[in-house]
């Protein structure tokens, strides 16, 4: 029987992050999970690692162990909103951290671990081509699809894919995190906000065999927020 595929996730213990892992799971996947916070249930199949995003430097330690990697998902983000004139340089600083210096390590120490063929999918977000009052949020999102283009070029001899996948608003807590709440989520055109598990799903897409031929891609799912 041929061993389980491994995908290393980061923010497993709530929102997007919980949804991916949990699909992978579902899907037969061994799953290394990273977040501040464990998880809520803990299931076979799955290793967590607890790992504050906001101090990437500490990564490479912690991923020491790791190995055999099929794919990884950078799902950790949080979001700080605030206009201009009221900006904070701490919450700025605090985002790229968690968005991009952590996408930057995480990918850089796990490169040479991860198998030929194998798959990384940035979360970013539909809100990167910028939207009042999130500045900060926006910046940060938006180094997503350039890095994801970038190593989409280096990997390729590899056929390793890289992609962003760009929700809209999804009913995670980070929507009702006190943080962003001079910017409350509007509902977008569908009537509703985007399900974690929708956001899995098109995870799931990329990470598996039909999703061999997308590299270097930002798919947004945004439930018409883009329209």
């Amino acid at each position: 029987m041929a061993e389980p595929r491994h995908a290393v996730v980061t923010g497993v213990s709530s929102g997007i992050g919980a949804a991916i892992a949990t699909r992978l799971l579902a899907e037969g996947w061994r799953i290394t999970g990273l977040s501040r916070t464990a998880p809520a249930h803990t299931v076979a199949g799955s290793h967590w690692i607890p790992a504050d995003l906001s101090r990437p430097e500490t990564l490479p330690e912690l991923l020491a162990p790791v190995s055999g990697v099929d794919a990884i998902v950078h799902a950790a983000g949080v979001q700080r909103s605030a206009r201009l004139g009221e900006l904070e340089p701490e919450d700025g600083a605090l985002m790229w951290r968690i968005h991009v210096q952590a996408a930057g390590v995480l990918v850089d120490t796990l490169v040479d671990r991860i198998a030929d063929g194998g798959r990384v999918v940035l979360v970013g977000s539909r809100t990167m081509t910028g939207v009042p009052g999130k500045s900060q949020y926006a910046a940060t999102k938006a180094a997503l699809p350039a890095l994801a283009r970038s190593w989409a070029a280096e990997l390729a001899p590899r056929a390793v894919t890289v992609n962003v996948v760009a929700p809209g608003p999804t009913d995670t807590p980070m929507l009702r995190d006190p943080g962003r709440s001079r910017t409350p989520p509007v509902l977008p055109p569908l009537g509703r906000l985007v399900r974690p598990e929708e956001v899995a799903g098109l995870t799931s897409f990329l990470l598996g065999p039909e999703g061999g031929a997308v590299t270097g891609q930002t798919l947004v799912m945004c439930a018409g927020a883009s329209l």
